[in-house]
Formats: structure tokens, C-alpha cells, sequence
């Protein structure tokens, strides 16, 4: 590929008109992002590739249509996160809601217990074991908890971005963060006071 092409923003109009050689440039540039976002909600690699390839089967497809209304990686993300949550509704059964199970914020909430990680080297906070054990937790979130701490947290991606991917209100999905990170943090402090016998603060 040429060097100063490769680094020229993409024509949304030649993508729209089907130029593979600029629907292989925005492959090439979104691809590990497609990938690492469907691993995240999947938890399984081979299913992740699945759904990267069907993501760009798609959006080629659909790019003549394109309609600019959102930005071009965000529209990318909805057809992955669309395309990873069809993948697991069919692999627990149809089951799998992303809908906000307290739209109100009125669910019951128990005492909880945070543990003080002041005193914790940032080298426990970063290290690997420390890192497969945050994925973990976020595993356990529900669906509808678990697609927004992934896109807002995991993928950088803004407030408004991640509203529109999902088709909820901006406010909406500051709840559920809110909500999301709470869980971790509870869920992390107890991995910590076990590993590490730090006394819990109540919050």
C-alpha cells in the first residue's frame, strides 16, 4: 500500500461507491478494534473472529447506504456490537436482554463493602493477574451492564458514541456505567481483601 495513502483519511465517498482498495484501507485500520470488542462481550476468540468477519461482510454491504447521521467508526461498532450480541443470544438461547433491568434506579440495594486500595503498589493494580480478574468481573455483568463499561471503559469510547451504538438515551448510559463500575469496585475489592487481607471501608 502506498506509504502516503496509508495515512490519508478515508473517503467515506469511495467506501460508498464499493473502492476495495479503500474498504481494505478501512479494514485494515478498524479490524483490531472490531476484533478486541467482540472478544470483550464474547469471551471466546474463535467467535470473535466470527463476528469481525461478519462485521465487515456487512458493512460493505451497507455502505452505499451510509448515511453519515454518525460517525464512520461508530457506525462500525454498532453493526459489531449488533452482530456480538446476536452471537450470544443464540448461544444462551434467545435469552440475552439488553434492556436496563431497573430503568428506574430503584433496584434494592445491599450494604456494600469497598476495600481501601490506597496502600496497593501500582504494579498490583496493573498486573496481569490483576487484569484477567477485572475481565472476569466483567464477564459476571449483565449484558445490558457489561456492552456499556466495555464501549465507554474498555474501548474509549464517548458518552454520545456509545448512546448512539446502542440505541439509548445519553443519560442512560451514564446510569448503567455508574451502576457498572460500582459492581466491579465491589467485586475487585473483595478479590483484593482476600488476596492481600486489606480492611474494608463501608461506603
Amino acid at each position: 500500500m502506498d506509504k502516503e495513502k496509508e495515512h490519508q483519511p478515508l473517503s467515506i465517498e469511495a467506501l460508498r461507491q464499493g473502492d476495495r482498495a479503500e474498504f481494505a484501507r478501512f479494514v485494515e485500520q478498524y479490524d483490531a478494534y472490531v476484533y478486541r470488542l467482540a472478544l470483550r462481550i464474547l469471551g471466546n476468540r474463535q467467535d470473535a473472529e466470527d463476528v469481525l468477519q461478519e462485521t465487515f461482510i456487512k458493512a460493505f454491504k451497507h455502505l452505499p447506504s451510509f448515511d453519515g447521521r454518525s460517525s464512520l467508526s461508530t457506525w462500525l461498532y454498532r453493526i459489531a456490537t449488533n452482530e456480538a450480541l446476536m452471537l450470544l443470544r443464540k448461544e444462551k438461547g434467545g435469552v440475552v436482554s439488553l434492556d436496563d433491568p431497573y430503568p428506574n434506579g430503584e433496584e434494592e440495594q445491599e450494604p456494600i463493602q469497598i476495600v481501601d486500595w490506597c496502600c496497593l503498589p501500582e504494579e498490583t493494580l496493573m498486573n496481569a493477574e490483576t487484569k484477567q480478574m477485572l475481565d472476569q468481573a466483567i464477564a459476571q455483568l449483565s449484558p445490558a451492564l457489561r456492552v456499556v463499561v466495555i464501549l465507554r471503559d474498555l474501548q474509549g469510547l464517548s458518552t454520545r458514541e456509545t448512546s448512539q451504538i446502542l440505541n439509548i438515551s445519553e443519560e442512560a448510559v451514564k446510569t448503567r456505567l455508574s451502576r457498572a463500575r460500582l459492581q466491579l469496585r465491589q467485586w475487585l475489592s473483595e478479590y483484593f481483601q482476600q488476596q492481600y487481607g486489606l480492611e474494608n471501608l463501608a461506603q
